[in-house]
């Protein structure tokens, strides 16, 4: 890693933004990102080495603050979102159950034998790509809020069961790991309430903001940080340390500031770092030597909106039921994860990939027909 390659990566994340411009597509940022790695990575020209520890290092931080805001995204204090935690709980029940069962028929139908990890994905949602979705197309309601629990409880509960599917013989030492994070972040979350409550927090706030210290967001890497730390001690994917530190954050109440300070860092120059970094380690030369792979991404993809669409005989919208589908996070830390452990055949992260943008592909149309209506409604 030189100077002029993170000029090069920074300037390819610009690609991202390019992408998205047209709003009326609903095309998130990061497709952009993983296009420009994959062009000057291990599938096309090889000038970005993924390989590279200090590139890899980056990339993992960035991984890390990814899965932190994805975990702020999570609306644990809205008492809206909590009526319909019912619902929500019943619905990313059913679709859980249907992906247990697709799951392992898809890896028994190519040889694969990850069929855990699958029925993983099938039923994960994107709290932060389906959220502000929703936001951006002004959709409310009880419909709304409904999938809004639906795709909360659907996302942790996969960030959590990622980590053990994804390594069945060490599942008891992930299990470990996995509760000794979630012990800290929920220390975390204690003593950033007493913060709150004591008025402490707002009074470093303006201390901050008046001599431009940017307390909190220092205080916030910290943390989110050392709780990566555990989870490299333990074992554990550093990807539910970044979600649990989020989780924790949220459950307080992340001010604005706060937010506008992570947006910058992650979304102007780590979260490109991590996604072209993941581009470049992607060889989609493989599905050459292994064409049904193609074949296992696309039906990763549809399976998991068609597992999704069930809830249509629960009262959900069609269109909410194929939105709730859309999936980022986990597919993303799948691939990350499996890719560092070996578990996955090669092109399987790829295809898996695949599966996740044709999950992005139907989310789009989804979000284009669910702002169409509600424009509609607007207008009567």
């Amino acid at each position: 890693m030189t100077f002029s390659t993170l000029a090069l990566v920074i300037a390819l994340g610009l690609i991202g933004p390019l992408f998205a411009v047209r709003t009326a597509w609903h095309v998130p940022v990061i497709l952009g990102e993983l296009a420009a790695g994959i062009t000057l990575g291990a599938t096309g020209f090889g000038a970005l080495d993924s390989s590279d520890p200090i590139f890899t290092f980056l990339a993992d931080m960035g991984f890390a603050v990814v899965m932190f805001v994805a975990g702020t995204h999570v609306p644990v204090r809205d008492p809206r979102v909590r009526s319909a935690i019912g619902i929500g709980a019943m619905r990313a029940a059913i679709v859980g159950l249907l992906s247990a069962a697709a799951g392992f028929g898809i890896a028994e139908l190519f040889d694969t034998g990850n069929g855990a990890i699958y029925a993983v994905l099938l039923a994960s949602s994107s709290a932060a790509l389906v959220l502000p979705i929703i936001d951006a197309a002004g959709a409310t309601g009880s419909a709304v809020l409904a999938l809004t629990a639906q795709v909360a409880i659907a996302d942790t509960a996969c960030v959590v069961a990622l980590p053990l599917v994804i390594d069945p013989g060490n599942a008891g030492r992930a299990a470990v790991g996995a509760v000794a994070v979630a012990a800290c972040a929920f220390v975390m979350f204690l003593v950033l309430r007493r913060l709150e409550s004591s008025g402490t927090r707002r009074r470093v706030h303006r201390l901050s903001e008046d001599r431009g210290f940017a307390i909190e967001l220092r205080v916030s890497l910290v943390l989110l940080f050392a709780l990566c730390a555990v989870a490299t001690q333990t074992h554990v994917s550093i990807m539910l340390a970044g979600f649990a530190a989020g989780l924790a954050v949220a459950g307080v109440g992340e001010p604005r500031r706060v937010a506008r300070q992570l947006f910058a860092i992650n979304d102007g120059f780590l979260a490109p770092m991590f996604f072209v970094w993941l581009g470049a380690r992607l060889n989609l030369r493989e599905f050459a030597e292994r064409p049904s792979l193609i074949g296992l991404g696309i039906v990763l993809g549809a399976g998991a909106v068609a597992v999704h669409l069930v809830n249509r005989c629960t009262g959900q919208p069609a269109w909410f039921a194929a939105l709730s589908a859309a999936q980022i996070g986990v597919p993303v830390a799948a691939v990350t994860v499996g890719g560092q452990l070996h578990v996955l055949v090669p092109g399987e992260s790829s295809a898996i990939m695949l599966g996740a943008l044709v999950t992005v592909g139907v989310a789009a149309i989804a979000a284009s027909r669910i702002a169409s209506r509600t424009g509609d409604t607007a207008e009567t």
